[in-house]
């Protein structure tokens, strides 16, 4: 019982560590210049109007701030955002319940919304389309539905596997928005303003070095800085300079370009034991401890996008930049063994 409170405990301070350095406005939100500037439009027009946002479906990789511009949005309209996600609304029941609780121009944000039932997402549709969802009552031959009528919402979705959301419900979305990783000097941003929030001081040189580490994700960012911030407090007078970045960085072994301790196993898996390859996802996963889909979601995109691995119909394939990285020579034996 005591590991289940301190367990608890964590994460709530995570959170709220993650909601002090949330910006609440569009003015805060740094990056993703298109799509904020489409939101801003959006909600502009829409208080014009008096009408409620159209629906609204975010996707991208995790920690990009899909989640944030959510509560954003339900700050510029000025109403209500109901969080809830996709594996929790196992049932229509659990969706009617949501849905007849909200008030007009309410903001529900569905996280993962992929990851929903079927028999709720074919709910959904009426309720995002007629803003009414027919219930059964009773069963048998005194079985009947019933039609509830809901207030005008609007639905956010977010998703890191748009691939996986059915082409109807997809329809229904009238702002689609891909997020895209950041830029280091974007992120260097985003640490500079998260250190004053958190009280400490940041100098350029060391939010630019957490920022290139950040594998080009906010939430990362703001990890390592925590981090870095506690390196800082106490060795440093709780200023982060570059070279206390550094320090503090190689001290939690994250690589110069970002790799950490995870994504060093998968290489050396993929090089090492595998001789560069090809070599399936479940092998991969098995050889490191850890879940397919978290290797396919979390570790693998930056991977390829940072030319370390590639996708092939036959399993991943591990690059020159890979075994350069591992300090192996052109082939799939390690330099030492070839000397």
């Amino acid at each position: 019982m005591s590991n289940q409170r301190a367990s608890d405990e964590l994460n709530r301070r995570n959170s709220v560590f993650d909601n002090t350095l949330r910006p609440s406005q569009f003015s805060d939100f740094v990056g993703q210049d298109k799509i904020r500037d489409r939101l801003m439009l959006a909600v502009e027009a829409a208080k014009m109007r008096g009408e409620t946002l159209d629906h609204v479906l975010f996707s991208g990789p995790p920690g990009l701030g899909k989640t944030t511009l959510s509560y954003i949005l339900g700050e510029a309209m000025g109403v209500r955002v109901k969080t809830t996600s996709g594996p929790v609304l196992s049932k229509p029941g659990d969706l009617a319940g949501l849905l007849t609780s909200l008030e007009p121009g309410d903001i529900v944000f569905i996280d993962e919304i992929h990851r929903m039932a079927k028999t709720v997402e074919e709910y959904l549709y009426s309720a995002m389309e007629d803003f009414a969802i027919d219930i059964m009552i009773d069963q048998g031959p005194n079985a009947r539905s019933v039609r509830l009528d809901l207030p005008r919402f609007t639905l956010v979705g977010a998703t890191t596997r748009i691939g996986l959301i059915a082409a109807p419900l997809r329809a229904r979305f009238g702002l689609v928005n891909r997020l895209d990783y950041y830029r280091a000097e974007q992120l260097a941003d985003i640490v500079e303003k998260s250190a004053a929030k958190l009280g400490v001081g940041v100098e350029r040189g060391g939010a630019m070095e957490i920022a290139r580490r950040s594998r080009g994700t906010p939430r990362i960012a703001n990890n390592l800085l925590r981090r870095v911030r506690d390196y800082a407090q106490i060795r440093a007078d709780n200023i982060i300079t570059g070279k206390v970045a550094v320090d503090s960085l190689a001290l939690l072994e994250i690589e110069e370009d970002g790799l950490d301790e995870m994504d060093v196993r998968i290489l050396e898996t993929i090089c090492v034991k595998f001789g560069g390859g090809p070599v399936g996802l479940g092998t991969i996963a098995v050889s490191v401890g850890e879940e397919p889909d978290t290797i396919e979601e979390a570790y693998e995109p930056f991977l390829i996008m940072n030319g370390y691995i590639e996708r092939t119909q036959k399993g991943r394939v591990a690059t020159q930049k890979a075994f350069a990285k591992l300090g192996m020579g052109s082939g799939s034996l390690p330099l030492w063994n070839n000397q």
